[in-house]
Order: structure tokens, then sequence, then C-alpha cells
């Protein structure tokens, strides 16, 4: 058997911390949401002014990001070229997501959504660096 790494409440927190930091900081309106390696939701929240579809968005993404173990930015590009992939269940493969990677292994998913994919992603990735 081996030990494996999870995330606790507190580590949910810093994430939460930095990205509303980060979201906040840029004075943008976003949803965050933050998955369990299984891509169970862990925390979330909708800042005020947030769009309602972000919230299914920024949820989709950090599942994405954590079941695939990859930026969604990553997937976005591979289907320009594989258009198969969006067949793929519960995958939202747009840029936003990113995994929560620790000692090489991937405990978790990121994902952010109401402004541009881009600064999606740079709040996303802020959570991320907190860990």
């Amino acid at each position: 058997m081996r030990t494996k790494h999870a995330l606790t409440i507190s580590d949910t927190q810093k994430i939460m911390a930095a990205c509303k930091a980060e979201a906040e900081k840029n004075n943008w309106k976003v949803s965050i949401a933050i998955v369990d390696e299984g891509g169970y939701l862990l925390q979330f929240e909708r800042m005020d002014g947030a769009i309602l579809p972000s919230v299914d968005i920024a949820i989709g993404k950090s599942r994405t990001a954590a079941l695939a173990k990859l930026p969604t930015k990553l997937l976005e590009d591979t289907v320009k070229e594989r258009p198969a992939l969006l067949a793929f269940p519960n995958r939202v493969p747009v840029q936003g997501g990113v995994p929560i990677i620790h000692e090489g292994e991937c405990i978790g998913g990121i994902g952010v959504s109401g402004v541009k994919s881009f600064e999606d992603e740079q709040v996303a990735a802020a959570g991320a660096k907190a860990l």
C-alpha cells in the first residue's frame, strides 16, 4: 500500500483566498471551484456580480483539470485537432482550469469562469501557487 496526499479544508481555504485575491486585484467577478482528485467539489464560491453560467462552467473546468491531470488549455488546443474528444463525458475543454499538483501527483483541480479564458486561468494559477 502507499500513502497518498489529499486536500484538506485548510488547503482549499488557502487556494480560495489566493484565487479571490487575484480576481479582486483585477476587479474580475468570477466563480471559483476546487475539487479533489476524483473531481468531487470541495469548495466553491461565486463572487458578487459573477454571471450565472459561470457556476457550472467553473465546476466543469475544475473537474476536467483534476481528471485529465492537465490544464484545460491543453485540452482546448487538442480538441482542435481531435474533435472526437468533445464526446468524452463531463469534460469542459476550455481554458481556465488547472490541476493541483503536489509532489508530482495530481490531488485536485481548480476551475474559474466569468472573465476571458486566459484571465480565468490566471486566477486559477494563483490558487495553485498558494498551495
